[in-house]
């Protein structure tokens, strides 16, 4: 798989996964647009922007966010080729019928939310280029309800039936939409909170990151709508 001369937008770039999914589309060429709340976090995660390196800090909950985003992508490389939306985030503990407005509201925005302002902003660039490939995160979990994870398996239940209602619209026009469903991702912040859990059973980022490469690559041209779930080695 080789991504020279294609443009790659990463959400959520600074996080664990965002930083995996970036080197691992750098390393096969890619120019990179890699979008997070600030920028400060990214010079961290990454160091200094080069030719092939774009930094973008926008906040995805501001369409106008997103829209700066893909026009500075536009502006600097030309066309996007590839979107992955990262962004996104867990709370649980809440029992439906307790659940807040506040954890509703945090959920499906930083999940759902995110995910429709960057396809608003970048679709369209897709379509009039005729080709492009979208890569969502859902979770595992969001198969099926769980118990003090309601709000969570919704939002993330609602990322898996955007995608396959992107893909049903999109890919006549040679867009492919699909997303991966991890397990638990092992980072520090995860083993620091479940200092007792199993993490033989939680995936690593770069495993996480080499399913999405792959399905933003043309081996996965004929895949559309796919919730791929992506588990532990073990």
């Amino acid at each position: 798989m080789s991504f020279g001369n294609q443009t790659v937008v990463v959400t959520g770039a600074a996080g664990n996964l965002g930083k995996a999914v970036a080197g691992a589309f750098a390393a096969l060429g890619a120019n990179l647009v890699l979008v997070d709340l600030k920028r400060e976090s990214l010079a961290t995660a990454f160091g200094a922007e080069n030719d092939r390196r774009l930094y973008a800090a926008a906040n995805l909950l501001d369409k106008a966010g997103a829209n700066d985003v893909a026009q500075a992508a536009i502006a600097r490389f030309g066309h996007i080729d590839v979107l992955c939306n990262i962004a996104g985030g867990f709370r649980m503990g809440e029992a439906v019928h307790e659940t807040s407005d506040d954890n509703w509201n945090f959920l499906f925005d930083i999940n759902a939310r995110t995910l429709l302002h960057m396809v608003r902003a970048i679709v369209p660039h897709m379509v009039a280029a005729g080709r492009g490939k979208i890569v969502n995160v859902g979770a595992f979990a969001a198969q099926k309800g769980v118990a003090q994870m309601g709000a969570y398996t919704a939002a993330k239940g609602t990322v898996i039936r955007m995608t396959e209602a992107m893909a049903a619209e999109l890919r006549e026009k040679n867009i492919n939409v699909n997303c991966v469903l991890p397990t638990i991702i092992d980072t520090p912040e995860n083993r620091a909170a479940m200092p007792k859990a199993d993490t033989a059973k939680w995936v690593a980022p770069i495993d996480l990151a080499n399913v999405i490469v792959f399905l933003a690559s043309d081996a996965a041209r004929a895949v559309h709508g796919a919730a791929v779930p992506v588990t532990s080695l073990s």
